[in-house]
């Protein structure tokens, strides 16, 4: 098995023992994003929906980096400080990621890194090169 260590700084730079994401095959698992701006590592706003629509950015800066899009997900794994919020992420969710939507798990957690309201890992697959 080869794994292949996924970086790039158009998304917040890993502030840990991780990676923005690892490739393995044609399977790449992306790490979490939450709405912190790259150049400034700080959150991009205290209002919600600017942070889903940062998180989502960075995700898709990441999987840029790996060669694929938002499209080539299959699975995303979403946390929310607030359940109440969900309609908002299905409506974001709906304008950044294309049909069919992949698989998803939404979980309602206590508090996220940062004091981040909202925060999106996903695992793609890319297509065949």
């Amino acid at each position: 098995m080869t794994k292949q260590i996924i970086s790039t700084p158009a998304a917040p730079a890993a502030i840990g023992p991780y990676s923005q994401a690892v490739k393995v095959g044609r399977t790449v698992y992306l790490s979490g994003q939450i709405g912190l701006d790259p150049a400034t590592k700080e959150l991009v706003s205290e209002a919600f929906e600017p942070q889903v629509r940062q998180a989502f950015a960075n995700l898709a800066a990441v999987a840029s980096a790996a060669g694929g899009s938002l499209a080539d997900a299959v699975k995303f794994t979403l946390f929310l400080t607030d359940l109440g919020k969900f309609a908002t992420v299905n409506t974001i969710m709906g304008e950044v990621v294309p049909q069919p939507y992949p698989a998803r798990s939404t979980i309602g957690v206590a508090s996220l890194p940062k004091a981040a309201q909202f925060e999106v890992e996903a695992v793609l697959v890319l297509a065949d090169q």
